[in-house]
């Protein structure tokens, strides 16, 4: 087990929290809260789509923020509201069948007081806050991104407590997922990610596979979008702009709904036993704030993909945001849960 205290590799020690940070509003074009003031860029502004929802402009690449105090060399910042704003949804859609045969596998892990989590392009760290508390033992748990901003929220909202009381712990590591090895996975129990297949191309899953295959460990990546939507009630233009933001996700070689099918074959070829399960998101006036931003983002993606679909597109997405106020309409995002277990290294069962 690594040094049980909370550190980062960036600014020395974090202290842990109980459990995830009360979630804030966002006035004047700024999160508040945060430890930073967070400025949006050119229409990113509140009642538009928040960054990480919609389009980002540039393809292969998501929205972004800046902080005020950023430099002209510093990484692009992913806004923190709109993971919270996905977060409850996202714990409610993962595929708790995948738990148990998860948990057997940690359970035979030969010879160790505890268990090693490494959780790839973690963003605000919710990934943790959901499944640290629904795992026995001590936890160490690793957390990696590219912004060092996430990197301290995640790690300052922290779970301090396994299922059973024990402890967990957590370090960061600020880097580029897509060049994972199996000596960066030394030590690992567990590899998870959320929402990341489907914007890695299929060089950066097969890369991923072997990295996992090699440090035996295995691998839980949940609510990868399955590329398709049902919105109720029906509207003929939903199958049009469905097929439009499907070519979107798939823009500069990403996988976007392809990426289960890929992450599954890959997983295969290096000798892993893979499980799909499905993790739909269910929306309608209950979580009619993300349903909102969801449905922005989705048309928004569809448009810029196919400049024709503007003039029906708004039309459309004035009618279904007034069936949204109205509580009429719901929606289904499809995802996909993959658990990939790798032929265990030194022995484990």
């Amino acid at each position: 087990m690594t040094n049980p205290a909370t550190t980062t590799q960036q600014s020395g020690a974090i202290p842990a929290q109980p459990g995830p940070r009360e979630v804030t509003g966002v006035t004047d074009g700024m999160i508040q809260g945060l430890g930073s003031s967070i400025e949006f860029g050119p229409g990113q502004v509140p009642g538009g789509v928040i960054p990480g929802a919609g389009p980002s402009g540039k393809p292969g690449s998501r929205p972004t923020v800046k902080l005020r105090e950023a430099g002209p060399d510093d990484p692009p910042r992913y806004a923190p509201e709109w993971l919270e704003l996905r977060e409850p949804a996202d714990a409610a859609a993962r595929a708790h069948d995948l738990l148990d045969p998860l948990r057997i596998r940690l359970a035979n892990l030969p010879g160790r007081s505890g268990i090693v989590i490494h959780d790839l392009g973690c963003g605000t760290g919710s990934m943790g806050r959901w499944l640290a508390p629904r795992l026995d033992g001590a936890q160490h748990w690793i957390l990696h991104d590219r912004d060092p901003y996430l990197l301290h929220f995640a790690a300052v909202a922290s779970p301090r407590s396994a299922a059973d009381g024990s402890r967990v712990s957590v370090e960061t590591r600020r880097g580029d997922i897509a060049r994972l090895t199996p000596d960066a996975l030394q030590g690992a129990s567990l590899v998870t990610a959320s929402a990341l297949l489907d914007v890695l191309t299929r060089e950066e899953i097969d890369t991923f596979a072997a990295a996992c295959a090699g440090a035996g460990c295995p691998a839980l990546l949940t609510l990868s979008v399955a590329g398709r939507v049902e919105l109720t009630p029906s509207h003929p233009l939903d199958a049009e702009l469905a097929q439009a933001f499907n070519d979107h996700q798939r823009r500069d070689g990403l996988l976007g709904p392809d990426a289960v099918t890929a992450a599954a074959e890959a997983f295969s070829e290096h000798g892993a036993t893979v499980r799909l399960h499905p993790s739909p998101w269910r929306l309608g006036p209950e979580q009619a704030a993300l349903t909102e931003q969801w449905l922005r983002g989705w048309v928004g993606a569809a448009v810029e993909e196919r400049p024709e679909l503007r003039a029906e597109a708004d039309v459309y997405l004035t009618k279904r945001l007034a069936a949204l106020a109205a509580g009429e309409l719901r929606v289904t995002v499809h995802h996909v849960d993959l658990l990939a277990l790798s032929r265990p290294v030194g022995g484990a069962s």
